[in-house]
């Protein structure tokens, strides 16, 4: 899973959100380092309500018609699977920032 799509998850994670909320708190959780554009997030949205992992609902605010985005229970469980895999990378990349800083070339990433 691209890291947009997981941020993604994680910010609807939170709760309902329109297309431009999705992209402003993807932003604001990343500190500016990953910030999906229009066309991006709307495919992946797409991608997920049809895999069932969103449902969308139609509402007006202020005579402009917006899609809120909410996750379902399948969506929930993946975004769960998808911390898990991150994590698991997440502590490879600290194992090779130690050894920058000199520290044994971990287990883990040596082969057998």
């Amino acid at each position: 899973m691209s890291l947009s799509k997981f941020f993604i998850l994680c910010v609807l994670h939170r709760g309902p959100l329109h297309g431009y909320e999705i992209t402003r708190e993807v932003a604001s959780l990343t500190n500016g380092c990953c910030s999906p554009a229009e066309g991006t997030i709307y495919p992946v949205l797409r991608q997920y309500e049809q895999g069932g992992y969103v449902t969308v609902e139609s509402e007006t605010v202020s005579g402009r018609h917006r899609r809120v985005y909410r996750l379902t229970d399948k969506g929930r469980e993946a975004f769960r699977v998808a911390v898990a895999a991150w994590m698991d990378i997440t502590e490879c990349l600290l194992a090779c920032r130690n050894v920058l800083d000199g520290e044994e070339m971990p287990r883990v990433l040596r082969e057998e």
